[in-house]
């Protein structure tokens, strides 16, 4: 199993991300850090919230191409978003409905965004390893995920 995530990361996003407000910039550099500091992850980037059409487009990231819609309440980041809680999946190939965007990842972690009580998106994280993500690393991306919230202009 890969080392833990070490919570420092949530200071280092809260200085990359002082006196940024533009979205993609920040949404980039949160997960550029993610890819340089996890270990034994194939993707990290998130997917924004459509209220429009209710379901999540492909937003930044970095990794292996990507999915670019996902409909709401389908696979592990459509089940997050239905669902508001984090969805930390040891053997995605188990999770009824999975979306298999890239046949390499094994394991993935996806966290909800939202703003109040408005949807935003989900993070999400793939690892190639399955249990790639423990208990602890479920914490600091919480964690992380309300840090980069709070750099988010919600004008």
């Amino acid at each position: 199993m890969s080392e833990s995530l070490n919570p420092i990361i949530t200071k280092q996003l809260d200085a990359l991300l002082y006196g940024e407000t533009n979205l993609v910039a920040n949404l980039s550099n949160a997960a550029a850090l993610l890819n340089q500091t996890l270990s034994d992850i194939n993707w990290a980037g998130f997917y924004l919230y459509q209220p429009e059409t209710d379901d999540l487009i492909l937003g930044p990231f970095q990794g292996n191409v990507a999915c670019v819609h996902i409909e709401n309440n389908h696979g592990v980041c459509g089940t997050a978003l239905a669902t508001q809680t984090t969805q930390r999946i040891a053997d995605v190939h188990q999770f009824p409905g999975h979306i298999a965007c890239d046949s390499a990842s094994n394991a993935e972690i996806v966290v909800p965004l939202t703003i109040g009580e408005t949807k935003f998106g989900v993070l999400d994280i793939d690892s190639p390893t399955k249990d790639r993500f423990t208990a602890a690393d479920q914490q600091v991306l919480e964690e992380f995920a309300r840090v980069l919230l709070s750099h988010i202009d919600k004008a």
